[in-house]
C-alpha cells in the first residue's frame, strides 16, 4: 500500500522540474511512511511514497524495465491478491524476476498484457504507467473504486496522484471550487469522476485511461452486469462461504503484522472469525480491535439507528474466535479535539462533516497502527448483501431518488439546510441530485421476466454498489492511509459482488432479515448474539461532553464575523444551533455544527478559491 503521483507535459523536459516532483511526492509520505523514490526521463515524472508490505527489502518504486523500444516505469499503490499465480503464468511465459513483490508482478503483467493486465488482477490498487516505447501514460484503477486516484488535464498532458493534494501541489495547478463543486460536496451522491476541484477528476473504478500526445482517452476494463442467478438458496449459501473462505485466505497473506477490525456486527465477526479458523491451522491467533466510548456500554440509551452498544457483541466474538483482542476507547475530548479535525480534513482534502464518525475511525486506525500494519475490515458486506435500513424501510423503496438520501435526511437534516439561503437556490440541489439519479439508474439492466419488485431491488443494489459504497471505500482509505494503516477489504472481491448482486432479492433476504445470505453461509463460525442481531451503524458517542465541546468551538468561530466561511453557510442558523441547548441524541443538531466547523477548518487549511456564481 502506497501513495503515488506523478507528471506528464509532452512539450518540456520534466527532468528540470525535480523540485515539483518531490513537493508532490512529499504531499503522500503518511500513505508510505517507510520509503521514497522518484523517476523522471523526457516528458515524464513519477513519485512514490511506500508502505512495505510484501517483499520488504525489495518491490522499491518507481519500478522500471528497460526494452529496446525505451523504457516503461511503474508507481503502484495496493495489494494484487493473486500474484503469485500471475508470476507464475508470467515465468512460463519467459520472464524472469528480480524482487518477489506484487509490484513487478503488475509490471511484467502489462509488458506482456499490456492495458489488459487490468482484467487479470484480484486486488485493490491504482497505478500509473509511463511506456516509453509509445510515450503514453496509462493509469488503471481497480473495479470497485477501492484506491483512490485522481488525475487533472493540462494542455500538454496530465498530473495525477492517490489524493487531490499531491495535484494540488504541482504548480500548474490552483485550489478552486465552484457552484459544482460544492454541490457534489454538499450531496452524497458520490457522481462518478467527480473530483470537486476544479480540473481535476477521479479516474474512476474500473476504467484505463490513457494519456498520450493526442489527448485522454478511457476504458472501461470491468463493470458490473446484471445476469440470470440459476443457483438455488442451498448452493447459493455455500458458494458464498466457498467465496469468502478463499478471499479471507488470500487478504491475510502480507510479510508484516496483520490484524482484524471487529465491531460486533455480523460483517466484521463472520470476517474476524473466518480469519480466525484459517491462522489457527498455522498455530497463530488474530488480533482484533474495536472502538469504544466511555461510558458507551454502561449507559447506552437507543435509538431509531443503534438499538444496542457494540462492546458485548464484540467480546462475544473474540471470545469464541480466541482472537487477542483490544479495546480502544475514545473520550470526547479526543473525538473533539481541533487537532484530529485538521488531521481529518488533511487526510480527506475536504470538509465531509461526518464529525465523531470520522475522528473516531482516525484515532482508531491511528491506535491499531502502533500494533499492526495491515488490517482486515467488514467494509462494504451491506452493499454487497443488502444490510442497510434503507433496504427495508418502504418510504426509500419508493422514492425517486437515491434511497440513503431518505434515511439521512430523515435522521441527520440535510447538509444545505446550514447553507446561506441565496447560495442554496444558486445550488439547486434537487435539480442536481434528481440529475444524478436518473443517470444512475439508466443503465441497469432488467432480467426478461423479472418483477418489478425485484427489479426496484436490483437497482437499489446497483446505487449502492456504484456510489453508496464508492463514498464508504474513500473515507476508509484516506483515515487509515494517514496513519500508515492498510486496510483490507475482503467483501469488496469482485467475484462475490458479481455473483451476490446477481442473486434476487427473494434470495438475499430469504428468511426476511438483512443479510440473508451472509448469516447462513458463516452461521457455524459466528456466536448465537450475533447471528440474531440486528443491523446496527457505525456507532457515534453519546457523551453530552462531546456536544458540548460542539457548541463551544462554534461560539469561538461566530465570534470572528469576517470568516469566510459565512459566505457559505448561514450565521444566523449557525448562531442559533450553537446557543440551543440540544440533547446529544439531536444528530441533525449535532450534524449542522460539525459541518459549519469543518467547513471554517478546510478554508482555513487549503485557502481554496471559492466561486459562487
Amino acid at each position: 500500500m502506497c501513495g503515488i503521483t506523478g507528471w506528464v507535459s509532452f512539450d518540456r523536459d520534466l527532468t528540470a522540474e525535480a523540485a515539483a516532483l518531490d513537493a508532490m511526492t512529499a504531499t503522500m509520505a503518511c500513505r508510505g511512511p517507510d520509503d521514497r523514490g522518484t523517476w523522471a526521463e523526457g516528458p515524464a515524472a513519477l513519485g512514490h511514497r511506500r508502505l512495505a508490505i510484501i517483499d520488504l527489502p525489495g518491490g522499491r518504486q518507481p519500478m522500471t524495465a528497460r526494452t529496446p523500444q525505451g523504457t516503461v516505469a511503474l508507481v503502484y499503490s495496493g495489494e494484487t491478491y493473486n500474484y503469485t499465480e500471475l508470476r507464475r503464468r508470467l515465468t512460463d511465459r519467459g520472464h524472469h524476476f528480480t524482487t518477489d513483490s506484487d509490484t513487478e508482478v503488475v509490471l511484467r503483467g502489462y509488458l506482456e498484457w499490456g492495458d489488459a493486465v487490468a482484467e487479470r488482477l484480484n486486488g485493490m490498487y491504482a497505478f500509473a504507467v509511463w511506456d516509453g516505447r509509445h510515450d503514453k501514460l496509462v493509469m488503471i484503477r481497480d473495479r470497485m473504486g477501492i484506491k483512490p486516484f485522481y488525475c487533472h488535464p493540462t494542455p500538454d498532458g496530465v498530473v495525477f496522484g492517490s489524493e487531490p493534494k499531491a495535484i494540488l501541489a504541482n504548480p500548474l495547478v490552483r485550489p478552486r471550487i465552484g457552484l459544482d463543486g460544492l454541490r457534489e460536496l454538499f450531496t452524497l451522491i458520490k457522481t462518478p469522476g467527480h473530483a470537486v476541484w476544479d480540473g481535476m477528476r477521479e479516474v474512476e473504478p474500473g476504467t484505463v485511461v490513457t494519456v498520450d500526445r493526442t489527448g485522454l482517452r478511457t476504458r472501461v476494463h470491468w463493470r458490473l452486469e446484471t445476469r440470470p442467478h440459476p443457483d438455488d438458496r442451498d448452493t447459493t449459501v455455500a458458494t458464498v462461504r466457498t467465496l469468502l473462505d478463499d478471499i479471507v485466505r488470500r487478504q491475510l497473506v502480507a510479510d508484516v503484522p496483520r490484524c482484524t477490525l471487529l465491531s460486533g456486527g455480523l460483517d466484521s465477526s463472520a470476517m474476524t472469525a473466518l480469519a480466525a479458523r484459517q491462522l489457527a491451522v498455522h498455530g497463530e491467533k488474530v488480533r482484533s480491535f474495536a472502538v469504544d466510548f466511555v461510558g458507551q456500554s454502561d449507559h447506552f440509551v437507543d435509538d431509531e439507528l443503534r438499538g444496542t452498544p457494540d462492546t458485548p457483541f464484540v467480546h462475544d466474538v473474540a471470545r469464541l474466535a480466541r482472537t487477542d483482542h483490544q479495546d480502544i476507547v475514545l473520550d470526547a475530548q479526543s473525538l473533539a479535539d481541533p487537532a484530529v479535525r485538521a488531521q481529518v480534513i488533511r487526510a480527506r482534502d475536504l470538509p465531509a462533516g461526518f464529525g465523531d464518525m470520522d475522528a473516531s475511525l482516525l484515532l482508531l486506525f491511528r491506535a491499531v497502527r502502533d500494533q499492526s500494519t495491515v488490517a482486515l475490515s467488514g467494509e462494504s458486506a451491506d452493499e454487497v448483501f443488502g444490510g442497510y435500513l434503507q433496504f427495508f424501510d418502504e418510504e426509500a423503496r419508493r422514492a425517486d431518488t437515491f434511497p440513503w438520501l431518505v434515511r439521512f435526511g430523515r435522521h441527520f437534516g440535510h447538509d444545505s439546510d446550514v447553507l446561506r439561503a441565496d447560495l442554496a437556490k444558486s445550488l439547486d440541489m434537487e435539480t442536481y441530485i434528481a440529475d444524478g439519479y436518473r443517470t444512475a439508474v439508466a443503465g441497469i439492466r432488467r432480467l426478461d421476466g423479472e418483477s418489478d419488485f425485484e427489479y426496484r431491488m436490483r437497482q437499489i443494489c446497483h446505487l449502492h454498489l456504484t456510489r453508496f459504497v464508492r463514498a464508504l471505500l474513500d473515507r476508509k482509505d484516506r483515515m487509515s492511509m494517514a496513519v500508515g494503516l492498510e486496510v483490507r477489504v475482503p467483501f469488496c472481491d469482485h467475484r462475490l459482488v458479481e455473483y451476490v448482486y446477481n442473486a434476487p432479492w427473494a434470495l438475499k433476504s430469504f428468511d426476511g432479515r438483512e443479510k440473508s445470505l451472509l448469516r447462513e453461509a458463516t452461521a457455524d463460525v459466528l456466536p448465537r448474539s450475533v447471528y440474531d442481531r440486528v443491523k446496527s451503524p457505525y456507532p457515534s458517542t453519546q457523551d453530552p461532553l462531546y456536544a458540548q465541546a460542539l457548541r463551544e468551538q462554534t461560539k469561538d468561530l461566530l465570534a470572528r464575523p469576517s470568516h469566510p466561511v459565512f459566505d457559505l453557510v448561514d450565521r444566523g442558523k449557525v448562531h442559533e444551533a450553537a446557543h440551543r441547548d440540544t440533547p446529544v441524541s439531536s444528530q441533525v443538531a449535532r450534524r449542522g455544527l460539525e459541518r459549519t466547523l469543518d467547513l471554517a477548518l478546510w478554508l482555513d487549511l487549503y485557502r481554496p478559491e471559492v466561486t459562487l456564481s
